[in-house]
């Protein structure tokens, strides 16, 4: 998400919140919760990429898998869950709405052995800050205790973290948010990294990383292999059995089908083809397994320059969008429409997209444009990456252009770009439309809002409204969860009309297993964190 800081004032109103927002020490983990090492070993095998394993400089799912696994957090939310409980911390407590105190379980350590203190803490959000670097999550998830120049350089506000004692931290908001918690359990902006090993202004080199969590890495080849061994200083809930785990990394779709076929690898997770789960079903040797799923897809405009900047253009765009036609055709319907940034399940969800332009109409989108004195057919450059969202991509961007096309109001120029390119060009203006994913950071309707609309997003696409400042300031600045999802609601409704993006489609969270592994059901859940701690291989 992305939280730069809110120009809108929170009325007084707004100041009723829970005092208590972080319970105890989280306790999720169930029989796994005994530091036994005694299962096998396992592979997971996935086509995701990792961008950074050092928390400063990563803000994607492939690095967070890792992450989660390595890191801890300050607190965190359990499999199937939306309360927030303690990790690192034994509670944070909201003293009042801009002021988030945090103490720390006595005696926690790094994997080296180092002792865990706030000073760690401090340090972990400050490097993070400083370093800014432009694929890390700080410089977008922080906005509560950071100012943003007009260059765009991201500092720490003066006082906003305090470390009263080893065992104390303090944080001081700059404006009321009660959704603050909630950053604090993802580990692209709040994983807690040893001081005397993390240098403060660059980022330390992937296979040099040391965290706090159940699990710690012993070998890393970037795009090749990653491998885990039980960290002998967790002392927290969520023991791992296994004493190594396995991270197996695969270019194509069809080459983890095979792995996972012929056992190269226990778990297929992220990202197989719609075929492949299909054939996959009628294996008698393997589980498909799905969970309930927050995984979206949406396309972003340039609302900032080009013909993004004409709201007709983006309007008469998402009047021929069809949804069902995508799924169907490009995922065989192994994902759902989404008519609203924010997934069903999430509270205060609307279809406002269905709402505001009903079925696919040409006439009617045609009429917008003619209205706008826009002449046809508009010329379109529409981005998509080939390898980072797996296959289908490439039938989803070919269906989009094949709609659009089809209208006769729009010709469409389609530009393919690997990942790591991707992320940087898209952001200087390469492409008109460009295509999307999101995972949740917390299981909240503000983490599909706020990252999307404020300040033209995490994506940077030129889209500003002072009344989704407003409107964003006022939900994250009160715990009445009525009245959130209220502005929840109007907040959809503001950008179904003004189409700075137009949702695609929401995916299940689906792994594939092989006999003898279990466990891999309890963490498919919609946060799409893989809990290695929670999955067992027996002998």
């Amino acid at each position: 998400m992305i939280r730069h800081k809110l120009v809108a004032a929170v009325g007084a109103g707004a100041l009723a919140v829970a005092l208590s927002a972080c319970g105890g020490s989280s306790n999720s983990s169930g029989a796994n919760a005994t530091a036994s090492g005694t299962g096998q070993p396992w592979i997971l095998g996935t086509t995701d990429t990792v961008t950074a394993l050092d928390p400063a400089g990563s803000y994607d799912l492939g690095s967070s898998t890792l992450e989660y696994n390595l890191y801890q957090t300050l607190v965190t939310v359990p499999p199937n869950s939306t309360q927030i409980v303690g990790d690192a911390a034994k509670s944070c407590t909201y003293d009042d709405p801009q002021t988030l105190t945090c103490k720390l379980n006595p005696g926690e350590k790094f994997s080296n052995g180092d002792a865990l203190t706030s000073a760690d803490v401090k340090y972990s959000f400050e490097r993070a800050i400083k370093i800014q670097d432009a694929n890390g999550a700080a410089i977008y998830l922080l906005g509560s205790i950071t100012d943003t120049a007009k260059d765009g350089t991201v500092t720490l506000n003066k006082g906003a973290i305090e470390t009263p004692d080893p065992e104390t931290v303090v944080f001081h908001l700059d404006h009321p948010d009660t959704t603050f918690q909630y950053v604090l359990t993802y580990p692209g902006a709040a994983a807690i990294v040893d001081q005397d090993v993390f240098p403060a202004d660059k980022k330390l080199p992937d296979d040099q990383v040391i965290g706090s969590g159940p699990y710690k890495l012993a070998q890393y080849k970037s795009g090749q292999q990653a491998v885990f061994e039980l960290n002998p200083n967790y002392s927290g809930p969520n023991q791992g059995k296994a004493p190594q785990v396995f991270v197996k990394y695969y270019t194509e779709p069809s080459a983890l089908k095979l792995a996972v076929q012929n056992g190269e690898v226990d778990v297929a997770w992220r990202s197989l083809a719609p075929t492949d789960i299909a054939s996959l079903q009628k294996d008698s040797n393997l589980t498909v397994a799905s969970g309930k799923g927050s995984e979206i897809r949406y396309w972003v405009w340039n609302v900032g320059s080009g013909v993004g900047k004409q709201l007709a253009v983006r309007q008469a765009a998402a009047q021929v969008f069809d949804r069902t036609a995508i799924a169907k055709d490009a995922y065989d319907n192994t994902v759902d429409p989404l008519y609203s940034i924010v997934p069903p399940g999430f509270g205060g969800q609307k279809n406002s997209f269905k709402e505001q332009y009903g079925a696919p109409n040409v006439a009617k989108a045609k009429q917008i444009l003619q209205k706008a004195g826009i002449s046809t057919p508009v010329n379109l450059t529409v981005g998509w990456t080939p390898t980072h969202y797996g296959p289908n991509a490439e039938d989803e961007a070919n269906e989009v252009q094949r709609q659009l096309e089809s209208s006769g109001l729009f010709k469409v120029t389609l530009k393919s770009t690997e990942w790591e390119q991707y992320q940087t060009i898209y952001k200087q203006g390469a492409y008109d439309l460009w295509l999307l994913g999101w995972f949740p950071d917390y299981p909240d309707a503000d983490d599909y809002l706020s990252p999307f609309m404020v300040d033209g997003g995490f994506f940077q696409n030129g889209y500003k409204n002072p009344q989704v400042d407003k409107l964003v300031a006022q939900e994250q600045g009160t715990s009445d969860q009525a009245k959130r999802q209220q502005i929840f609601g109007q907040l959809q409704d503001i950008a179904a009309k003004d189409v700075p993006f137009i949702p695609s489609w929401v995916g299940k969270n689906t792994a594939v297993y092989g006999k003898g592994m279990s466990g891999v059901e309890s963490t498919l859940d919609p946060s799409f964190i893989f809990r290695f701690w929670l999955v067992t291989k027996n002998g």
